[in-house]
């Protein structure tokens, strides 16, 4: 862990939770190039699942908020645990998962969550893209996930 993350993580009075392992046949962080994928991360919190069930019905957007938050940390402590922050030149894109009820429409809002978590914690590093995409279901019912890349030195 660099010096400016830990003195962010203090900071923002928060610890990155334990890294959890992939429920399937595939890496939790996978390296191609200088480019590092990192798999679905969802609002786990060292093995326990928070924030289930349907954004705008079971989960409040600021409920939500802190849910994709989670989501960041999660891939934060993925990327510092397999790759560790020195060796990264910087938070390329996410692609933000929600499930919600039909009525609700705040996702870029509770995406928030993970977006400010990023710049706060990686400054001009977590800079990034992003992709908002609601879907039907997610598994174990959680409300939220997050995809991220980044580009790693060579």
């Amino acid at each position: 862990m660099t010096k400016q993350l830990a003195q962010n993580l203090k900071k923002l009075n928060l610890k990155l939770p334990e890294v959890s392992t992939p429920g399937g046949n595939y890496k939790s962080v996978n390296i191609r190039e200088n480019i590092a994928y990192v798999a679905i991360q969802f609002p786990i919190h060292n093995e326990t699942y928070l924030h289930l069930g349907r954004l705008g019905d079971e989960i409040t957007t600021d409920e939500g908020y802190k849910a994709m938050q989670l989501c960041a940390l999660n891939v934060i402590a993925q990327i510092n645990k397999k790759i560790g922050f020195d060796n990264v030149i910087g938070l390329n894109h996410i692609d933000a998962y929600f499930q919600s009820a039909d009525h609700w429409d705040d996702s870029p809002k509770v995406v928030n969550g993970a977006s400010d978590l990023f710049v706060n914690l990686l400054e001009e590093k977590g800079e990034h893209s992003r992709s908002i995409f609601g879907v039907y279901k997610l598994p174990r019912n959680f409300s939220v996930g997050l995809t991220a890349s980044f580009t790693i030195k060579s």
